[in-house]
């Protein structure tokens, strides 16, 4: 069984704390969503179906060159977490819209390589060592471009973030 994210950009004054109004953000059909996502220059709604939670240890291991607060902790699976109306299940994740701007800056400022090259030591051995390195590289460096601008669009459209695993 595997672990996905879907991340969903919220109106930060629409945004409750309630876990059943916040598990209905993820009832719509995703494709539905991205197919709204983008139309007449608004952000996109919904992101990264297939993002594992591995991604996170792209950004938690030590910092490579910046002090300071640690936003990127919240970007895969930081944020408040929210249970959920069935306790077995991971909790959901909120991110405010003040939130969603420092991970956004966060990743705008991000050197993915200097990042990999801290966490690939980790994460190789799940996927098949150092002969599948271009491949394992090439996969993480993708869903961090889609993650960088996910949070970007969010932040400038002063969204807040929710985040939701699901197990497949």
């Amino acid at each position: 069984m595997s672990t996905y994210l879907r991340l969903r950009a919220v109106p930060a004054p629409a945004l409750r704390n309630s876990p059943a109004w916040l598990e209905r953000l993820f009832a719509s059909d995703a494709e539905a969503l991205q197919h709204r996502a983008g139309r007449c220059g608004r952000c996109p709604d919904e992101v990264l179906d297939v993002c594992s939670p591995n991604q996170e240890r792209i950004y938690t291991g030590p910092p490579p060159d910046a002090p300071g607060s640690r936003p990127q902790a919240q970007v895969v699976l930081g944020g408040c977490p929210v249970l959920r109306t069935d306790r077995r299940e991971p909790p959901l994740l909120v991110l405010t819209a003040a939130q969603t701007r420092r991970v956004a800056g966060f990743l705008e400022h991000a050197d993915f390589d200097a990042l990999w090259d801290l966490a690939r030591d980790r994460l190789l051995p799940a996927y098949g060592g150092m002969p599948a390195e271009p491949e394992t590289s090439r996969a993480f460096a993708m869903t961090h471009r889609e993650l960088r601008a996910f949070y970007a669009h969010a932040a400038q459209c002063g969204k807040a973030v929710v985040k939701r695993r699901s197990r497949v």
